[in-house]
C-alpha cells in the first residue's frame, strides 16, 4: 500500500466513527490518505479527528475549506488512485446513482474515472427498500464495487442487515484493489486448520495446527483475483473476507467429502490443512468415564486425501505441505513423488519461528524436478504471497519462478 493515494468519503451515518479506524489502518499500511466529509457526517465525527489521523487537511465544503486547491473537486479526483465511500447512506447512493452533484463529495465522484469502493450502512428496511436496491444495481452496472453490509445489531435498536463491515474487512477490500491480479479468472481450493477425530462426545484426537498458514494463503489468493473456496478444520483464526465459500469441518472424512465435491471445479488446490492420519475405530456414543487405570483406543487409518487428489488430477495444480521434525527434505520429497504434487512446502516445526501457533514460518519449496527454494524466517502472510505467486506462474505458465522441467 505504500505510495497509494486513497480518498475516503464519509457520509452522514452513525457508522462514521468506524471509519476513523479505517483511515488509521490505511495510513499505517503506508497509504497516503485524504478524507472528504459531507456536512451531515461532521455531526457524528469531527473533521479534526480525521486530520490528526491522516496528517492531511479534511475537505467538507465545496468552497469554504478548500483554499489549498485551485478547483477542489478536480484536485481531489486527480489525487486519488481509489475512492472509498464509508459509510454510504441511502441518500448518498441515490445521489450517486442519478448523477446529482450538490456538494464536494458528489461533485468529486463525477470527476473521478478510476476505482470506487462503496460500503453501504443503514437501517435494514432502508437497505432492502426497492429504491435503494435499484440504486445499488445501477452503480454495480457502472463497475462500482459494493461491499455487502454485515448483519447484526443496528444503532436504531433493530437487528438485521445494514451494519458497516469491520474496519479490517474494509481495509482488506481496499488492499485487493492494489494487488496484482495474477490469479484473475482462476478458482482455488485451500484447506487449513487441523482435523479432529472424536473419542466420545467430549474428547477428541487433534493436532497443534492453528490454521493461520492456510488462511493467509486463502487471503493472498483472493487479493490476487482468485475465487477461493476455503475448507477449514479446527482454527481460532478469523477467515478472510471475500471468499467464494467458507466451509467448516471437523473430521478427516468430512474434509475428504468437501474437497472431492469441489475438486473438479477448481484450477488449483493448496492442501495446507493438518489432516489426522488416524481416527478412532468406534467412538463412544456417551462420555467415557474415568474408571480403569488405562484406556485402550483402537485407531484406523484415515483416507489419504492428498494422494487421492494426485491420482485424480488432470489439469489442476496440486500443492502439499510437509510439517516434519527430522529428515525434512527426504520426507518431503518422498511425499511430493508419492502424491503426484507440483510442488511441496516443507518446514521443520521444531525450529523456533517455524512451528504451529506462531505468525512466522521458515520454509523450503521442493519442485517436481528436485529444484529447491529456501526461505528465511518471514511472516506467514509473506510466505503465503510467495506460494500464491508460484501457483499463479504454474497456472499462467509464466515460468517466472518454477523450473522449466516441471511436468504436469
Amino acid at each position: 500500500m505504500r505510495g497509494k493515494n486513497i480518498l475516503i468519503g464519509v457520509t452522514g451515518g452513525i457508522a462514521a466513527y468506524k471509519v476513523v479506524e479505517v483511515a488509521s489502518r490505511l495510513k499505517k499500511s503506508g497509504a497516503n490518505v485524504k478524507v472528504m466529509m459531507t456536512r451531515h457526517a461532521t455531526e457524528f465525527v469531527s473533521p479534526r479527528t480525521f486530520h490528526e489521523i491522516t496528517g492531511n487537511a479534511v475537505s467538507v465544503e465545496m468552497f469554504g475549506d478548500a483554499a489549498n486547491f485551485n478547483v477542489a473537486h478536480i484536485a481531489l479526483a486527480n489525487f486519488a488512485d481509489l475512492i472509498l465511500i464509508a459509510p454510504a447512506t441511502a441518500n448518498f447512493l441515490a445521489k450517486m446513482a442519478h448523477g446529482i452533484a450538490d456538494d464536494l463529495l458528489t461533485t468529486t465522484i463525477l470527476a473521478f474515472d478510476k476505482e470506487i469502493l462503496i460500503a453501504p450502512a443503514m437501517n435494514t428496511k432502508m437497505y432492502e427498500n426497492p429504491a435503494t436496491q435499484a440504486n445499488l444495481e445501477i452503480l454495480k452496472a457502472r463497475g462500482v464495487k459494493i461491499l455487502e453490509p454485515a448483519s447484526g445489531n443496528l444503532a436504531c435498536g433493530t437487528v438485521g442487515k445494514g451494519r458497516l463491515p469491520e474496519p479490517k474487512e474494509i481495509c482488506a477490500e481496499v488492499e485487493k484493489f492494489f494487488a496484482d491480479k495474477i490469479l484473475s479468472g482462476k478458482k482455488l481450493l485451500v484447506t487449513a486448520g487441523g482435523t479432529v477425530e472424536a473419542i466420545d462426545p467430549v474428547r477428541y484426537i487433534g493436532n497443534r495446527s492453528s490454521g493461520r498458514m492456510g488462511y493467509e494463503i486463502a487471503r493472498s489468493a483472493g487479493k490476487a483475483g482468485a475465487q477461493v473456496v476455503l475448507i477449514s478444520g479446527k482454527s481460532e483464526v478469523e477467515p478472510p473476507s471475500g471468499l467464494e465459500e467458507f466451509i467448516k469441518i471437523e473430521s478427516a472424512i468430512k474434509m475428504r467429502e468437501e474437497v472431492l465435491k469441489h475438486f473438479d471445479s477448481v484450477d488449483a488446490v493448496v492442501m495446507s490443512a493438518a489432516v489426522a492420519d488416524y481416527r478412532i475405530k468406534n467412538p463412544a456414543a456417551q462420555k467415557i468415564k474415568k474408571s480403569a487405570e488405562t484406556l485402550t483406543l483402537e485407531l484406523v487409518k484415515n483416507p489419504d486425501i492428498l494422494k487421492e487428489l494426485g491420482g485424480l488430477k488432470e489439469n489442476q495444480i496440486l500443492v502439499g505441505f510437509a510439517a516434519e521434525t527430522q529428515n525434512i527434505l527426504e520426507y518431503a520429497n518422498k511425499k511430493l513423488v508419492e502424491k503426484n504434487l507440483d510442488f511441496i512446502v516443507a518446514n521443520d516445526v521444531t525450529i523456533e519461528g517455524a512451528g504451529f501457533g506462531v505468525p512466522t514460518n521458515i520454509a523450503t519449496i521442493i519442485w517436481r524436478n528436485g529444484d529447491i527454494e529456501t526461505f528465511d524466517k518471514m511472516s506467514k502472510a509473506a510466505l503465503a504471497e510467495k506460494i500464491v505467486e508460484r501457483v499463479a506462474d504454474l497456472l499462467n505458465k509464466d515460468k517466472k519462478f518454477f523450473p522449466l522441467t516441471v511436468n504436469h
